[in-house]
């Protein structure tokens, strides 16, 4: 009897420690180190992610590891900072796979192509980007401040952080990428003269996705504006929409 009990015990003790051991790490270190260490000021060091990719992709195969009851188990911010970890580490090895390139555009013979593209492991299946944003994300977690998080690899996208998204934190997260996108006058700005409110394309190709949590694209903009541009708006009177040049050049550092 006290040998069965001693075996059982240590049994249940060693699947203790394995779970334990296995348990996801919802701090995203890994990813937060790779961030840290090749992300500046939302431009990313590809030479260098390219020479050292080891950590980028031990962390992909563990997002890859995770099985898909143990994730809808999880509360809805770590679900939602998984996704977004998930689309911006996968879209890094996506360049990585063709680096050197000038823009995410060139990948592939068809528009488009490389959104296409099924090269995500996830639930035990490849996947496309496009599939994680607009067949999981969107459809699933309808927060527009995401298109704040999703950065597709160009200059033109809001800037990727150098720090990985954390449940804990993922509320002010988006709230922070909302403002440092619209802060970026070359990509959003409002002029007072010309009663003109300039927005990245992002607000027109997902215009009911803004118009769904605000009722205009413009209302859900304004928050996330500088004061002085929100003091404007408030101010009244008609404001026309115009959509800023989206640039599509490699969101990368430039090279020393």
């Amino acid at each position: 009897m006290t040998s069965m009990l001693s075996t059982g015990l240590r049994a249940a003790l060693y699947l203790g420690l394995a779970a334990t051991l296995s348990a996801f790490d919802h701090s995203h270190a890994a990813f937060d180190g790779v961030l840290k260490r090749d992300v500046r000021d939302g431009l990313v060091d590809y030479s260098a992610l390219k020479a050292a990719p080891r950590a980028l992709d031990d962390y992909l195969a563990t997002l890859a590891a995770v099985p898909e009851a143990e994730f809808k188990a999880w509360s809805e911010p770590q679900r939602f900072a998984f996704l977004i970890n998930l689309y911006n580490a996968a879209t890094l090895r996506l360049i990585l796979d063709h680096y050197p390139l000038k823009s995410i555009r060139s990948i592939g013979w068809l528009p488009g192509a490389a959104w296409k593209k099924e090269g995500v492991a996830l639930f035990g299946s490849k996947v496309s980007l496009d599939h994680v944003e607009h067949g999981i994300i969107r459809k699933e977690y309808p927060d527009a401040r995401a298109h704040f998080a999703l950065v597709c690899a160009a200059l033109g996208c809001p800037p990727l952080r150098s720090e990985a998204f954390v449940a804990e934190r993922l509320d002010a997260q988006l709230t922070d990428q909302g403002r440092v996108f619209l802060g970026d006058p070359a990509k959003n700005r409002v002029e007072a003269a010309t009663r003109t409110v300039h927005l990245s394309a992002i607000f027109k190709w997902f215009a009911g996705d803004f118009e769904a949590s605000a009722g205009t694209v413009v209302k859900f903009a304004t928050p996330f504006f500088p004061e002085a541009a929100r003091a404007a708006l408030a101010a009244g009177g008609d404001f026309k929409i115009a959509y800023t040049d989206y640039d599509w050049s490699l969101n990368e550092q430039a090279k020393r």
